[in-house]
């Protein structure tokens, strides 16, 4: 079974249309991007790691991960990848132990972030993540922080982003994730240069699925959006029924709710830092 989840997800990548992920944080947030027809689930580890009461950033406990998953993998009926951040481990066999232990319970993929991490950090753990005998199939979605991190700019960034990714590939990744990355011309670049699927993020109303994917990018997932707009109504419930979320942007102060009538009070969303820091002791 796990192993025709993985070939199935592997050639998700490689169709004629986008593969387009929503990405949960629990069972019920998992069953219901199912039941509105995903053809696979992904996990954000940002509002997995808040649904539990902790901050982005590995602050999570390993088993209160692997817990959820088990819950998200008892429902799934399609093919299920998680986001372990860095690994939780700066050891590589230490994190390929640990994605083992995800291979295990049934996962297809993983994604996995450099960070601030040096690169040879994160070809090392690659490499040990392939090698590793319960890991066989399971697709490696290699995160480059170039843009996300503002590690450089214009050219430079994609300089670094492609150089990072040459080398992932090299170690044994299927994918290359490059969250903050969003113009067309940047993705042509990329895909002329690095020969395996890529996944950025959706950030803003701009970026137009179709015209990324002719230039190249095959997968495309939201990150903490779909958390921060379901959790932003709590903040005003009246709006439940009437909202228009824009999409998620990591520096949001000035995001908000758009309400469907003009009557309604428009209401100020929540933001990435804004929900973090609810989760870092004082």
């Amino acid at each position: 079974m796990a192993e025709q989840s993985r070939i199935l997800f592997k050639a998700l990548h490689q169709q004629s249309e986008p593969l387009i992920l929503t990405n949960a944080w629990d069972a019920a947030s998992a069953a219901i991007i199912q039941a509105s027809g995903a053809r696979a689930i992904a996990t954000s580890s940002a509002a997995l790691a808040w649904s539990l009461g902790y901050p982005d950033g590995q602050a999570l406990p390993k088993v209160a991960l692997l817990d959820v998953v088990n819950n998200i993998l008892r429902l799934s009926r399609v093919p299920v990848t998680i986001d372990i951040e860095s690994g939780y481990s700066q050891d590589p066999d230490g994190v390929a132990a640990f994605v083992a232990q995800l291979a295990e319970l049934g996962v297809a993929g993983i994604n996995i972030e450099d960070g601030s991490a040096g690169v040879a950090e994160m070809v090392a753990k690659i490499k040990a993540i392939r090698a590793h005998p319960r890991c066989q199939g399971l697709f490696i979605n290699a995160r480059a922080d170039v843009y996300l991190l503002g590690l450089a700019s214009g050219e430079a960034a994609v300089v670094m982003t492609i150089d990072r990714l040459t080398q992932y590939q090299a170690a044994g990744a299927d994918g290359g994730f490059i969250p903050g990355a969003t113009e067309v011309e940047t993705a042509k670049r990329l895909s002329a240069a690095v020969d395996m699927p890529l996944n950025f993020m959706l950030l803003n109303e701009q970026m137009d699925i179709g015209e990324l994917f002719a230039a190249g990018v095959q997968r495309f997932s939201t990150g903490p959006a779909s958390f921060l707009q379901a959790y932003s109504t709590l903040l005003n419930p009246i709006l439940l029924n009437s909202i228009k979320a824009k999409p998620f942007q990591r520096e949001s102060n000035d995001a908000v709710i758009a309400a469907d009538k003009d009557s309604i009070p428009k209401a100020i969303s929540l933001g990435f830092e804004q929900v973090n820091n609810l989760f870092i002791p004082s």
